[in-house]
């Protein structure tokens, strides 16, 4: 496999996530979680850049 490959998968599946987060309520609870999903999702493809 790639690696520009696998950059562009984690590259989508951030920004996947996130259209998917904006579709839920902006309650507290959802906006802690939404963050921390937020978070998550971008750093795997940073620290694959990283590595």
């Amino acid at each position: 496999m790639k690696e520009t490959n696998l950059t562009e998968r984690l590259l989508r599946f951030a920004v996947d996530v996130i259209l998917f987060l904006r579709k839920l309520p902006n309650t507290e609870e959802y906006r802690i979680s939404k963050n921390q999903l937020i978070k998550s999702a971008t750093s795997s493809g940073a620290n694959y850049e990283e590595a």
